[in-house]
């Protein structure tokens, strides 16, 4: 076998999982979120999501307000250092809902991370207007 068929091989298995792992993330939600000049994301420890009608999820789990509490209470690891909640948030959702959602995590004792778009990926993808 020569060396060159060999390396097209691993280039296409490395160039497949590449592919695959960038499609694999089970726990998001699909959302037009508000663009930032950096990404502003952080490590996710919890993630909720907000959609534009004001529905809450945990993960994919979808919960109301009323239980989004004790919904997050188990899901914050006991002992980590600066234990995170990321909010990502449709464009549409009032400040409120999101500031209700802080005001939870900061009673559990977690750092809250509103979840932004890339800007690269903004650019690239049409607005819904």
């Amino acid at each position: 076998m020569h060396n060159g068929a060999l390396n097209d091989i691993l280039f296409i298995l490395l160039l497949f999982f590449l592919i695959v792992s960038s499609l694999a993330n089970p726990n998001v939600i699909k959302l037009m979120l508000p663009k930032a000049k950096s990404n502003t994301k952080a490590k996710q420890t919890v993630v909720v999501s907000i959609d534009a009608g004001q529905q809450f999820y945990v993960g994919t789990q979808k919960v109301s307000f009323e239980q989004l509490r004790a919904t997050l209470v188990p899901k914050i690891p006991v002992g980590e250092v600066d234990p995170t909640i990321v909010i990502n948030a449709e464009e549409s959702v009032p400040i409120s809902a999101v500031v209700s959602v802080m005001q939870i995590a900061r009673e559990l004792g977690a750092k809250t991370v509103l979840g932004t778009a890339n800007p690269q990926s903004a650019a690239a993808a049409p607005a819904n207007k």
